[in-house]
């Protein structure tokens, strides 16, 4: 029951964040670019947000990655760690090699 309680933890911070209001399935995509423009979006045009845009930003996105563990799919990972750099690049931030 504990496990189960925390998998809904986890979806209900995705679903509903208080920090960021995201596009439905976002983390579903297949295209780093959309995944990244989408997360920018939101982190700009929340208010609820504690921190800097592009903290709130990647912070959700790591957040997803790290929940989602060893049921994340190898090729949906290789594209949430791309979405990364898409980020880093739409926020003007140097890409880590």
């Amino acid at each position: 029951m504990a496990a189960q309680h925390k998998r809904k933890w986890s979806h209900d911070v995705t679903e509903h964040s208080d920090a960021l209001d995201l596009e439905e399935h976002i983390f579903e995509s297949d295209d780093p670019k959309k995944i990244a423009a989408s997360l920018k979006r939101s982190a700009e045009h929340s208010h609820r947000r504690k921190a800097e845009p592009f903290q709130s930003a990647m912070s959700m996105l790591n957040f997803y990655i790290n929940r989602a563990g060893k049921n994340l799919p190898q090729k949906q990972k290789k594209v949430l760690e791309d979405a990364k750099d898409e980020l880093r690049a739409a926020f003007g931030r140097d890409r880590q090699d």
